[in-house]
Parts: structure tokens; C-alpha cells; sequence
């Protein structure tokens, strides 16, 4: 599975933390931007709050991937949609469209972005949770 966003610097990769977290390795999951931006403190920051590391996350483009057979992408800012389905013109995969906020986009005291990025985290965790619904039940 592959999330992509515009910069792999916050929504994909938080997109790529939460599913690690949530289903530990029962699925290969792996992230990638049209660019490459160093992981935004921000998110670094809204991620520990719940327990989750992002701070040794590496941003890479889809020309950085090194596994390029996925069975999902799921895009999360319309211009990594357009790549995703250029991409999968060549590959059989299934491609989902989240449009999910950028929350860099917002300005404003600390705490109001900050509030921004917990936005976002919170909604990716809950398209997460409702899209693998199953998958997230305890493996007997």
C-alpha cells in the first residue's frame, strides 16, 4: 500500500505512521510526494501526541521508490492523484482519492496551527479505521 501527497512531508507521512501503527506489519506500507521536503516539525510534534514517531521519516518522490508493485495507492492532495493514476496506467492497482487539507497551508498562532495538523491526523486516522475496519480485528 501507498499513500502519496504533494511533498511527503506531512500527510502521507503521517498516513504511512498511522497504518504501521495500527496493523504492525501485516501489510507493506509505504509513502512517496511529486516532491521530496524534509518531515514538517509540526507533524512530528501532533504525531508524539499520540504515541507515534515521526521524526525518522525520509521523504522521497515516487522516482525514489524501490518497490513499485502495490495493490493500493491512496492519494491524499490532488496532484499526487493525477501521478497515482498515470502511475497505475502501466500497473494492475487500485488507486482511492482522500482529499485530505494541507495543513500548512494554515496561519496563525502556534496552537491554531497546531490544531490544524491534529485535524488532519485525526481525519487520517479515521479513514484509516473505516476503510481496513476489518483488518484492524485481532488476528486469531
Amino acid at each position: 500500500m501507498l499513500f502519496t501527497c504533494t511533498n511527503n512531508s506531512v500527510r502521507s507521512p503521517m498516513a504511512e505512521a498511522l497504518m504501521k501503527f495500527l496493523l504492525g506489519h501485516r501489510v507493506f506500507v509505504d509513502s512517496a510526494g511529486l516532491r521530496s521536503e524534509p518531515v514538517d516539525p509540526f507533524a512530528v510534534e501532533v504525531m508524539d501526541e499520540i504515541g507515534i514517531d515521526l521524526s525518522r521519516h525520509r521523504a522521497k518522490t515516487f522516482d525514489d521508490l524501490e518497490d513499485s508493485s502495490f495493490d493500493l495507492i491512496v492519494s491524499l492532495s490532488p496532484e499526487a492523484q493525477h501521478r497515482a493514476v498515470e502511475l497505475t496506467r502501466t500497473m494492475a492497482c487500485d488507486v482511492e482519492f482522500w482529499p485530505t487539507f494541507d495543513a500548512t497551508a494554515v496561519e496563525g498562532s502556534r496552537e491554531q496551527r497546531l490544531d490544524a495538523y491534529r485535524q488532519v491526523r485525526d481525519y487520517l486516522k479515521r479513514r484509516i479505521q473505516a476503510r481496513f475496519a476489518l483488518d484492524l480485528k485481532p488476528q486469531v
